[in-house]
Protein backbone atom coordinates (compact mmCIF):
# COMPACT_ATOMS: atom_id res chain seq x y z
CA UNK A 1 0.00 0.00 0.00
CA UNK A 2 1.31 3.46 -0.91
CA UNK A 3 0.04 6.68 0.68
CA UNK A 4 -0.82 9.31 -1.92
CA UNK A 5 -1.66 12.92 -1.06
CA UNK A 6 -4.46 14.88 -2.70
CA UNK A 7 -2.12 16.14 -5.42
CA UNK A 8 -1.22 12.56 -6.32
CA UNK A 9 2.31 12.60 -4.86
CA UNK A 10 3.58 9.35 -3.36
CA UNK A 11 4.75 10.04 0.19
CA UNK A 12 7.14 7.74 2.02
CA UNK A 13 8.96 8.26 5.33
CA UNK A 14 11.90 6.09 6.44
CA UNK A 15 13.23 6.30 9.99
CA UNK A 16 16.76 5.40 11.05
CA UNK A 17 20.23 6.81 11.64
CA UNK A 18 21.05 8.95 8.60
CA UNK A 19 24.70 9.13 7.53
CA UNK A 20 26.05 11.04 4.54
CA UNK A 21 28.46 13.85 3.59
CA UNK A 22 28.16 17.52 2.78
CA UNK A 23 31.78 18.02 1.63
CA UNK A 24 35.06 16.17 1.08
CA UNK A 25 36.53 14.87 4.36
CA UNK A 26 40.13 15.59 5.22
CA UNK A 27 42.63 12.75 5.22
CA UNK A 28 42.87 10.96 8.61
CA UNK A 29 40.52 13.42 10.37
CA UNK A 30 38.21 11.34 12.54
CA UNK A 31 36.10 14.25 13.78
CA UNK A 32 35.29 15.87 10.46
CA UNK A 33 32.68 18.53 9.75
CA UNK A 34 32.04 17.03 6.31
CA UNK A 35 30.20 14.15 8.00
CA UNK A 36 26.45 14.61 8.45
CA UNK A 37 25.09 12.35 11.19
CA UNK A 38 21.38 12.55 11.93
CA UNK A 39 20.39 9.82 14.37
CA UNK A 40 16.75 8.77 14.70
CA UNK A 41 15.51 10.95 11.86
CA UNK A 42 12.68 10.46 9.42
CA UNK A 43 13.76 10.75 5.78
CA UNK A 44 10.86 12.18 3.80
CA UNK A 45 10.35 11.14 0.18
CA UNK A 46 7.80 12.34 -2.36
CA UNK A 47 7.54 11.01 -5.90
CA UNK A 48 10.96 9.39 -5.63
CA UNK A 49 12.85 12.46 -4.38
CA UNK A 50 14.00 13.41 -0.89
CA UNK A 51 12.08 16.40 0.42
CA UNK A 52 13.47 16.65 3.94
CA UNK A 53 14.54 14.99 7.18
CA UNK A 54 13.19 15.57 10.69
CA UNK A 55 13.05 14.05 14.14
CA UNK A 56 9.28 14.26 14.60
CA UNK A 57 6.92 11.65 13.19
CA UNK A 58 5.53 13.08 9.92
CA UNK A 59 2.04 11.82 10.68
CA UNK A 60 -0.61 9.75 9.00
CA UNK A 61 -0.28 11.35 5.58
CA UNK A 62 2.86 9.29 5.00
CA UNK A 63 3.59 5.63 4.47
CA UNK A 64 6.01 5.17 7.38
CA UNK A 65 8.72 2.56 7.79
CA UNK A 66 10.63 2.64 11.09
CA UNK A 67 14.02 0.97 10.76
CA UNK A 68 14.98 1.66 14.36
CA UNK A 69 18.72 2.06 14.94
CA UNK A 70 19.74 0.82 11.50
CA UNK A 71 21.97 2.91 9.23
CA UNK A 72 20.42 4.77 6.29
CA UNK A 73 23.02 5.69 3.67
CA UNK A 74 22.86 6.88 0.08
CA UNK A 75 23.07 3.94 -2.31
CA UNK A 76 26.66 3.20 -3.24
CA UNK A 77 28.00 4.23 -6.65
CA UNK A 78 30.27 1.62 -8.26
CA UNK A 79 32.33 3.56 -10.79
CA UNK A 80 34.06 0.66 -12.55
CA UNK A 81 32.65 -2.85 -12.94
CA UNK A 82 32.39 -5.45 -15.72
CA UNK A 83 28.90 -6.92 -16.13
CA UNK A 84 29.95 -10.05 -18.09
CA UNK A 85 32.67 -11.07 -15.65
CA UNK A 86 30.64 -12.49 -12.76
CA UNK A 87 31.47 -15.98 -13.99
CA UNK A 88 35.24 -15.46 -13.79
CA UNK A 89 35.44 -14.03 -10.28
CA UNK A 90 38.03 -15.78 -8.09
CA UNK A 91 39.85 -17.42 -11.00
CA UNK A 92 43.32 -18.65 -10.14
CA UNK A 93 46.82 -17.62 -10.82
CA UNK A 94 47.30 -14.75 -13.28
CA UNK A 95 48.26 -11.11 -13.62
CA UNK A 96 46.36 -8.61 -15.75
CA UNK A 97 47.38 -9.44 -19.33
CA UNK A 98 47.19 -13.20 -18.86
CA UNK A 99 43.91 -12.75 -16.94
CA UNK A 100 42.37 -11.10 -19.99
CA UNK A 101 43.41 -13.89 -22.36
CA UNK A 102 42.67 -16.83 -20.09
CA UNK A 103 39.46 -15.74 -18.36
CA UNK A 104 38.00 -12.39 -19.42
CA UNK A 105 37.91 -12.66 -23.21
CA UNK A 106 36.35 -16.17 -23.26
CA UNK A 107 33.63 -15.02 -20.86
CA UNK A 108 32.91 -11.91 -22.92
CA UNK A 109 32.76 -13.87 -26.17
CA UNK A 110 29.73 -15.74 -24.82
CA UNK A 111 27.88 -12.41 -24.72
CA UNK A 112 27.91 -12.45 -28.52
CA UNK A 113 24.68 -14.41 -28.08
CA UNK A 114 21.94 -11.80 -27.46
CA UNK A 115 20.05 -14.17 -25.17
CA UNK A 116 23.14 -14.72 -23.02
CA UNK A 117 23.71 -10.96 -22.92
CA UNK A 118 20.15 -10.26 -21.83
CA UNK A 119 20.19 -12.91 -19.11
CA UNK A 120 23.59 -11.65 -17.96
CA UNK A 121 22.42 -8.05 -17.77
CA UNK A 122 19.36 -8.96 -15.68
CA UNK A 123 21.46 -11.07 -13.34
CA UNK A 124 24.12 -8.40 -12.99
CA UNK A 125 21.72 -5.56 -12.20
CA UNK A 126 19.87 -7.64 -9.61
CA UNK A 127 23.01 -8.68 -7.76
CA UNK A 128 24.44 -5.16 -7.97
CA UNK A 129 21.41 -3.92 -6.03
CA UNK A 130 21.65 -6.85 -3.62
CA UNK A 131 25.17 -5.67 -2.75
CA UNK A 132 24.13 -2.09 -1.99
CA UNK A 133 25.03 -0.26 -5.22
CA UNK A 134 22.15 1.68 -6.75
CA UNK A 135 24.21 3.41 -9.47
CA UNK A 136 27.13 2.22 -11.56
CA UNK A 137 29.51 2.88 -14.43
CA UNK A 138 29.63 -0.43 -16.26
CA UNK A 139 31.63 -2.20 -18.96
CA UNK A 140 29.52 -4.55 -21.10
CA UNK A 141 31.24 -6.24 -24.07
CA UNK A 142 32.14 -5.22 -27.61
CA UNK A 143 28.69 -6.36 -28.76
CA UNK A 144 26.16 -3.59 -29.25
CA UNK A 145 23.33 -5.70 -27.84
CA UNK A 146 25.21 -6.21 -24.56
CA UNK A 147 25.09 -2.46 -23.87
CA UNK A 148 21.46 -2.32 -24.91
CA UNK A 149 20.60 -5.15 -22.52
CA UNK A 150 22.22 -3.31 -19.62
CA UNK A 151 20.39 -0.09 -20.43
CA UNK A 152 17.06 -1.89 -20.52
CA UNK A 153 17.66 -3.83 -17.30
CA UNK A 154 18.59 -0.65 -15.41
CA UNK A 155 15.79 1.37 -16.97
CA UNK A 156 13.17 -1.14 -15.84
CA UNK A 157 14.30 -0.57 -12.25
CA UNK A 158 14.64 3.21 -12.48
CA UNK A 159 18.41 3.11 -11.86
CA UNK A 160 21.13 5.57 -12.68
CA UNK A 161 23.42 3.66 -15.04
CA UNK A 162 26.29 4.71 -17.29
CA UNK A 163 27.54 2.30 -19.93
CA UNK A 164 28.45 1.98 -23.60
CA UNK A 165 29.58 -0.68 -26.02
CA UNK A 166 33.25 -1.61 -25.62
CA UNK A 167 35.65 -0.45 -28.35
CA UNK A 168 38.31 -3.03 -29.39
CA UNK A 169 39.66 -3.33 -32.91
CA UNK A 170 42.98 -5.11 -32.28
CA UNK A 171 44.82 -7.45 -29.89
CA UNK A 172 41.63 -9.33 -29.08
CA UNK A 173 40.31 -12.68 -30.33
CA UNK A 174 37.87 -13.22 -33.17
CA UNK A 175 34.38 -12.39 -31.96
CA UNK A 176 35.57 -9.55 -29.75
CA UNK A 177 36.91 -7.12 -32.36
CA UNK A 178 34.98 -4.38 -34.09
CA UNK A 179 36.07 -1.87 -36.74
CA UNK A 180 36.18 1.90 -36.60
CA UNK A 181 33.23 2.67 -38.85
CA UNK A 182 30.83 0.04 -37.50
CA UNK A 183 31.80 0.90 -33.93
CA UNK A 184 31.05 4.56 -34.54
CA UNK A 185 27.66 3.74 -36.04
CA UNK A 186 26.82 1.45 -33.12
CA UNK A 187 27.81 4.15 -30.61
CA UNK A 188 25.81 6.83 -32.38
CA UNK A 189 22.71 4.64 -32.46
CA UNK A 190 22.98 3.74 -28.77
CA UNK A 191 23.57 7.39 -27.86
CA UNK A 192 20.45 8.44 -29.76
CA UNK A 193 18.35 5.73 -28.10
CA UNK A 194 19.56 5.87 -24.50
CA UNK A 195 21.76 8.83 -23.60
CA UNK A 196 19.83 11.18 -21.33
CA UNK A 197 16.75 8.96 -21.36
CA UNK A 198 15.31 8.47 -17.87
CA UNK A 199 18.39 7.92 -15.64
CA UNK A 200 20.66 6.49 -18.32
CA UNK A 201 23.81 7.96 -19.81
CA UNK A 202 26.24 6.83 -22.48
CA UNK A 203 29.95 6.29 -21.96
CA UNK A 204 32.38 6.11 -24.85
CA UNK A 205 34.06 2.90 -23.67
CA UNK A 206 37.65 2.26 -24.72
CA UNK A 207 38.73 -1.11 -23.29
CA UNK A 208 42.29 0.08 -22.84
CA UNK A 209 44.82 1.63 -25.15
CA UNK A 210 46.40 -1.61 -26.45
CA UNK A 211 43.11 -2.94 -27.85
CA UNK A 212 42.31 0.15 -29.91
CA UNK A 213 44.19 1.37 -32.96
CA UNK A 214 45.13 5.04 -33.12
CA UNK A 215 42.28 5.43 -35.62
CA UNK A 216 39.74 4.03 -33.17
CA UNK A 217 41.07 6.19 -30.34
CA UNK A 218 40.71 9.23 -32.60
CA UNK A 219 37.13 8.22 -33.39
CA UNK A 220 36.37 7.88 -29.68
CA UNK A 221 37.84 11.32 -29.05
CA UNK A 222 35.69 12.79 -31.81
CA UNK A 223 32.58 11.29 -30.22
CA UNK A 224 33.49 12.91 -26.89
CA UNK A 225 34.05 16.28 -28.53
CA UNK A 226 30.71 16.06 -30.34
CA UNK A 227 28.74 16.04 -27.06
CA UNK A 228 30.20 17.25 -23.76
CA UNK A 229 27.50 15.39 -21.83
CA UNK A 230 28.89 11.99 -22.86
CA UNK A 231 31.02 10.04 -20.43
CA UNK A 232 34.22 8.18 -21.26
CA UNK A 233 35.51 5.12 -19.41
CA UNK A 234 38.72 3.16 -19.78
CA UNK A 235 41.63 1.58 -17.90
CA UNK A 236 44.96 3.27 -17.24
CA UNK A 237 48.26 2.37 -15.55
CA UNK A 238 46.95 -0.72 -13.75
CA UNK A 239 49.90 -3.05 -14.12
CA UNK A 240 53.61 -2.64 -14.84
CA UNK A 241 53.62 -5.08 -17.78
CA UNK A 242 50.60 -3.29 -19.24
CA UNK A 243 52.40 0.07 -18.95
CA UNK A 244 55.45 -1.37 -20.72
CA UNK A 245 53.25 -2.72 -23.54
CA UNK A 246 51.59 0.67 -24.00
CA UNK A 247 55.03 2.31 -24.21
CA UNK A 248 55.94 -0.10 -27.03
CA UNK A 249 52.69 0.47 -28.92
CA UNK A 250 52.67 4.26 -28.52
CA UNK A 251 56.32 5.40 -28.47
CA UNK A 252 55.31 8.99 -29.21
CA UNK A 253 53.36 9.29 -25.94
CA UNK A 254 55.03 10.65 -22.79
CA UNK A 255 53.09 8.19 -20.62
CA UNK A 256 50.20 5.76 -20.71
CA UNK A 257 47.81 8.56 -19.75
CA UNK A 258 49.23 10.74 -22.53
CA UNK A 259 47.87 8.28 -25.11
CA UNK A 260 44.37 9.25 -24.02
CA UNK A 261 45.27 12.92 -23.75
CA UNK A 262 46.52 12.98 -27.35
CA UNK A 263 43.30 11.30 -28.50
CA UNK A 264 41.12 13.91 -26.78
CA UNK A 265 39.63 11.44 -24.30
CA UNK A 266 40.36 13.31 -21.06
CA UNK A 267 37.53 15.59 -19.95
CA UNK A 268 35.34 16.20 -16.87
CA UNK A 269 33.28 13.06 -17.49
CA UNK A 270 36.20 10.69 -18.03
CA UNK A 271 36.44 7.76 -15.60
CA UNK A 272 39.95 6.32 -15.45
CA UNK A 273 40.06 2.93 -13.74
CA UNK A 274 43.05 2.06 -11.52
CA UNK A 275 45.74 4.73 -12.10
CA UNK A 276 48.25 2.95 -9.85
CA UNK A 277 51.33 3.82 -11.88
CA UNK A 278 50.57 7.46 -12.69
CA UNK A 279 53.21 10.07 -11.91
CA UNK A 280 52.73 13.61 -10.66
CA UNK A 281 52.60 15.04 -14.18
CA UNK A 282 49.84 12.57 -15.04
CA UNK A 283 47.91 13.55 -11.92
CA UNK A 284 48.25 17.21 -12.87
CA UNK A 285 46.84 16.49 -16.34
CA UNK A 286 43.87 14.64 -14.85
CA UNK A 287 43.17 17.55 -12.50
CA UNK A 288 43.38 20.06 -15.35
CA UNK A 289 41.02 18.04 -17.50
CA UNK A 290 38.60 17.34 -14.64
CA UNK A 291 38.85 13.56 -15.07
CA UNK A 292 39.01 11.25 -12.07
CA UNK A 293 40.40 7.88 -10.96
CA UNK A 294 38.17 4.95 -10.05
CA UNK A 295 40.14 3.08 -7.38
CA UNK A 296 39.68 -0.71 -7.49
CA UNK A 297 41.32 -2.05 -4.30
CA UNK A 298 40.04 -5.63 -4.33
CA UNK A 299 41.09 -6.13 -7.94
CA UNK A 300 44.49 -4.53 -7.34
CA UNK A 301 45.15 -6.95 -4.50
CA UNK A 302 43.83 -10.01 -6.31
CA UNK A 303 45.89 -9.48 -9.46
CA UNK A 304 48.90 -8.12 -7.56
CA UNK A 305 48.80 -4.95 -9.62
CA UNK A 306 50.20 -2.57 -7.01
CA UNK A 307 49.33 -0.07 -4.28
CA UNK A 308 47.41 3.02 -5.38
CA UNK A 309 48.69 6.12 -3.55
CA UNK A 310 45.30 7.42 -2.47
CA UNK A 311 46.70 10.02 -0.12
CA UNK A 312 48.89 11.58 -2.83
CA UNK A 313 45.86 11.79 -5.11
CA UNK A 314 43.67 13.16 -2.31
CA UNK A 315 46.11 15.87 -1.29
CA UNK A 316 46.85 16.86 -4.89
CA UNK A 317 43.15 17.55 -5.47
CA UNK A 318 42.60 14.62 -7.83
CA UNK A 319 39.13 13.15 -7.38
CA UNK A 320 39.00 9.47 -6.43
CA UNK A 321 35.91 7.26 -6.47
CA UNK A 322 35.54 3.64 -5.37
CA UNK A 323 34.94 0.65 -7.64
CA UNK A 324 34.60 -3.11 -7.36
CA UNK A 325 36.15 -4.00 -10.76
CA UNK A 326 34.39 -7.37 -10.73
CA UNK A 327 35.51 -9.89 -12.04
CA UNK A 328 39.14 -9.29 -10.98
CA UNK A 329 37.60 -7.75 -7.91
CA UNK A 330 36.21 -10.43 -5.62
CA UNK A 331 33.05 -8.72 -4.40
CA UNK A 332 30.41 -6.35 -5.77
CA UNK A 333 29.93 -5.05 -2.23
CA UNK A 334 31.78 -1.76 -1.82
CA UNK A 335 32.18 -2.26 1.93
CA UNK A 336 34.33 -5.29 1.22
CA UNK A 337 36.30 -3.17 -1.23
CA UNK A 338 36.75 -0.45 1.39
CA UNK A 339 38.16 -3.04 3.77
CA UNK A 340 40.68 -3.94 1.09
CA UNK A 341 41.38 -0.26 0.46
CA UNK A 342 42.28 0.24 4.11
CA UNK A 343 44.73 -2.68 3.96
CA UNK A 344 46.34 -1.37 0.77
CA UNK A 345 46.83 2.08 2.26
CA UNK A 346 48.30 0.51 5.40
CA UNK A 347 50.85 -1.27 3.20
CA UNK A 348 51.80 2.16 1.88
CA UNK A 349 52.17 3.56 5.39
CA UNK A 350 48.88 5.45 5.36
CA UNK A 351 45.59 5.06 7.22
CA UNK A 352 42.29 5.39 5.37
CA UNK A 353 39.49 6.76 7.52
CA UNK A 354 35.93 5.53 7.21
CA UNK A 355 34.96 9.05 6.19
CA UNK A 356 37.32 9.30 3.21
CA UNK A 357 36.39 5.79 2.12
CA UNK A 358 32.62 6.12 2.36
CA UNK A 359 32.73 9.57 0.76
CA UNK A 360 34.44 8.00 -2.29
CA UNK A 361 31.58 5.51 -2.58
CA UNK A 362 28.84 8.15 -2.29
CA UNK A 363 29.12 11.95 -2.58
CA UNK A 364 32.69 11.88 -3.92
CA UNK A 365 31.71 9.56 -6.74
CA UNK A 366 28.60 11.60 -7.51
CA UNK A 367 30.63 14.82 -7.70
CA UNK A 368 33.26 13.19 -9.90
CA UNK A 369 30.49 12.09 -12.27
CA UNK A 370 28.78 15.51 -12.22
CA UNK A 371 25.74 13.87 -10.62
CA UNK A 372 25.69 15.30 -7.10
CA UNK A 373 22.43 17.08 -7.91
CA UNK A 374 20.86 13.61 -8.16
CA UNK A 375 22.72 10.97 -6.14
CA UNK A 376 25.35 10.42 -3.46
CA UNK A 377 23.77 12.15 -0.46
CA UNK A 378 20.51 12.46 1.48
CA UNK A 379 19.67 16.09 0.74
CA UNK A 380 16.48 17.73 -0.43
CA UNK A 381 15.96 17.36 -4.15
CA UNK A 382 18.11 14.28 -4.67
CA UNK A 383 16.67 10.99 -5.87
CA UNK A 384 15.77 8.65 -3.02
CA UNK A 385 18.37 5.97 -3.73
CA UNK A 386 18.72 4.73 -0.16
CA UNK A 387 20.15 1.62 1.47
CA UNK A 388 19.27 0.42 4.95
CA UNK A 389 22.08 -1.41 6.73
CA UNK A 390 22.32 -3.53 9.87
CA UNK A 391 25.19 -2.59 12.16
CA UNK A 392 25.84 -6.30 12.74
CA UNK A 393 24.52 -9.69 11.70
CA UNK A 394 26.51 -12.04 13.92
CA UNK A 395 27.94 -12.42 17.39
CA UNK A 396 31.42 -11.12 16.54
CA UNK A 397 30.50 -7.81 14.91
CA UNK A 398 27.63 -7.32 17.39
CA UNK A 399 30.12 -7.57 20.25
CA UNK A 400 32.54 -5.24 18.43
CA UNK A 401 29.77 -2.69 17.97
CA UNK A 402 28.83 -2.90 21.64
CA UNK A 403 32.38 -1.88 22.58
CA UNK A 404 32.68 1.04 20.13
CA UNK A 405 32.57 4.52 21.59
CA UNK A 406 32.98 7.44 19.17
CA UNK A 407 31.04 7.54 15.90
CA UNK A 408 34.09 6.99 13.70
CA UNK A 409 35.11 3.93 15.69
CA UNK A 410 31.67 2.45 15.24
CA UNK A 411 31.43 3.23 11.52
CA UNK A 412 35.01 2.13 10.85
CA UNK A 413 34.39 -1.25 12.50
CA UNK A 414 31.18 -1.61 10.49
CA UNK A 415 32.98 -0.67 7.26
CA UNK A 416 35.56 -3.40 7.81
CA UNK A 417 33.33 -6.15 9.20
CA UNK A 418 30.11 -5.69 7.25
CA UNK A 419 29.24 -6.99 3.80
CA UNK A 420 26.16 -7.58 1.65
CA UNK A 421 24.61 -9.76 4.36
CA UNK A 422 24.17 -6.58 6.41
CA UNK A 423 22.01 -4.97 3.72
CA UNK A 424 18.47 -4.87 5.14
CA UNK A 425 16.61 -2.96 2.41
CA UNK A 426 17.29 -0.98 -0.73
CA UNK A 427 15.28 1.76 -2.43
CA UNK A 428 15.74 3.17 -5.93
CA UNK A 429 13.95 6.47 -6.54
CA UNK A 430 11.87 5.76 -3.46
CA UNK A 431 10.75 2.32 -4.65
CA UNK A 432 11.76 -0.75 -2.63
CA UNK A 433 13.82 -3.02 -4.85
CA UNK A 434 15.22 -5.17 -2.06
CA UNK A 435 13.65 -6.11 1.28
CA UNK A 436 14.44 -8.89 3.77
CA UNK A 437 11.88 -11.09 2.00
CA UNK A 438 13.19 -10.44 -1.52
CA UNK A 439 14.50 -13.62 -3.19
CA UNK A 440 18.26 -13.32 -3.55
CA UNK A 441 18.46 -10.49 -1.01
CA UNK A 442 21.73 -11.87 0.28
CA UNK A 443 23.02 -12.93 -3.14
Amino acid sequence: MTVVDQAGAQRLALKGNLLDFTAKPQWAHLDDGAVRWRPEHWLLIEDGRIVGAQTQDPGEGWLRQDYGQRLLLPGFIDTHVHAPQLEVMASYGTELLDWLQRYTFPAEMRFGDPEVAQEGAERFIQVLLAHGSTSAVVFPTVHKHSAQALFEAARSRGMRLITGKVLMDRHAPDGLRDDVQQAREDCEDLIARYHGVDRLAYAVTVRFAPTSTPEQLAMAGALCRSDASLYMQTHVAENRSECAWVAELFPQARSYLDVYEQAGLLHPRAVMAHGIWLDEQDRAVLRQRGAHVAHCPSSNLFLGSGVFDWRAAHESGLAVSLASDVGAGTSLNLLRNLGDAYKLQALGGQRLSAWVGLHAATLGAAEALSLSHEIGHLSEGTMADVCVWDWSCGAVDAWRQSRAAALHERVFAWMNLADERHLHACYVAGRPVLTPSTPGAAA
